[in-house]
């Protein structure tokens, strides 16, 4: 259905999360409250000249118990209304906020205007919350607009104390202190302060001769091993022996670099072969994975590892989900996990050399 008005218009949507949770004056936890109550938190709102929607999530969801079906919900609720509004700001607990804006990242293919994720460290009711700050302008970036007209920030973005971060790119690194995100690999794509300023440079563009196309589908047997010195032999040949197992996420250390044993690497190529898809990502939070660097990564690509380059756990795990979702070949799962789709990894000239 198309807008019926040329005022801007936001849909603001709220998932759950420490946002929307208000504190229990008897026990002292946290819990849910109406959405309504959320809005008249945040007068402020009434002064943006544009039309504010709203949709909740009913029962509102903790973040730790989101999974793909959720994020499938969230994207029917934006192909749905993507004519009716200028941008969407989603309300979302922090703990699983990266998994659900890298899904997003994949499942809004050619996304040619803002979606906004959104949350808090404090609870809106509470004084010194975060929140507001959030939400407002979280709002105000997706009404921007270019001078042509265009949206300002065309993706699926976390704002979080002052920062715009590609959604993809992004990661929890903080339970207590408001700074809660951080892009390690990728700079931000704008900052808050007296103003907004944004860095066109950094931000992606859809192309506007394709109209945006929503996907689904997701498959979930995939795992995120982390290797250690010391870990077992049984301990890996347990993993890669998991019922129904399609892929894994393989933490390695530094630049890719796993331990030089002969069982491992045995393993590793046993598993390949018979089909499963292992991505190498760095455990180190910057920096990315280049395994024709050192005898120790080689291995690994010679074993059929594939490079997840400077990719977050977060992002290699929700674009694995989505390939295999598709039903997709696996060597076309493996080139697809080496390609940038929607700006999730940088590939520079040393992997077109080398891959």
């Amino acid at each position: 259905m198309k807008r019926d008005s040329l005022t801007p218009s936001i849909l603001l949507v709220y998932t759950g999360g420490t946002i929307g949770m208000i504190e229990n004056p008897e026990t002292g936890a946290l819990e849910s409250f109406n959405f309504d109550h959320l809005l008249q938190s945040v007068p402020e709102l009434k002064r943006f000249n544009c039309n504010i929607s709203t949709y909740s999530f009913e029962p509102p969801i903790d973040s730790s118990d989101m999974e793909p079906h959720h994020w499938a919900r969230l994207v029917r609720i934006i192909e749905n209304n993507y004519d009716r509004y200028d941008g969407f700001v989603i309300l979302h607990g922090t703990d699983t906020m990266a998994y659900t804006a890298s899904a997003m990242s994949f499942m809004l293919e050619n996304l040619g205007k803002p979606v906004i994720l959104t949350g808090s460290q404090l609870p809106m009711g509470m004084l010194r919350t975060d929140g507001k700050e959030n939400l407002i302008t979280s709002i105000e970036i997706a009404l921007a607009k270019q001078t042509d007209g265009t949206p300002m920030v065309p993706e699926v973005c976390i704002f979080f104390e002052r920062e715009l971060l590609r959604g993809n790119r992004t990661t929890k690194i903080n339970a207590e202190n408001f700074n809660a995100f951080r892009s390690f690999n990728y700079p931000s794509l704008a900052h808050s302060g007296i103003h907004i300023k944004y860095f066109p440079s950094a931000i992606r563009r859809p192309d506007t001769t394709k109209p945006l196309k929503a996907h689904y589908l997701f498959d979930t047997n995939v795992v995120v091993l982390t290797l250690f010195p010391g870990i077992q032999e049984s301990i890996i040949t347990s993993v890669f022996r998991v019922k129904g197992l399609k892929a894994v996420v393989m933490k390695t250390f530094g630049s890719g670099n796993a331990p030089q044993q002969p069982w491992l690497i045995n393993l590793i190529r046993e598993a390949t072969a018979r089909g499963i898809v292992i991505v190498n990502i760095t455990q180190c939070q910057s920096g990315g994975v280049e395994m024709e660097r050192y005898t120790t990564g080689r291995q690994l690509l010679e074993a059929g590892v594939v490079s997840g380059y400077d990719s977050t756990p977060e992002c290699a795990l929700a674009k694995l989900m989505f390939l295999l979702g598709h039903n997709l070949p696996v060597d076309e799962v493996c080139r697809l996990m080496c390609t940038n789709l929607a700006g999730e990894i940088t590939i520079n000239d040393f992997y077109h050399t080398n891959q």
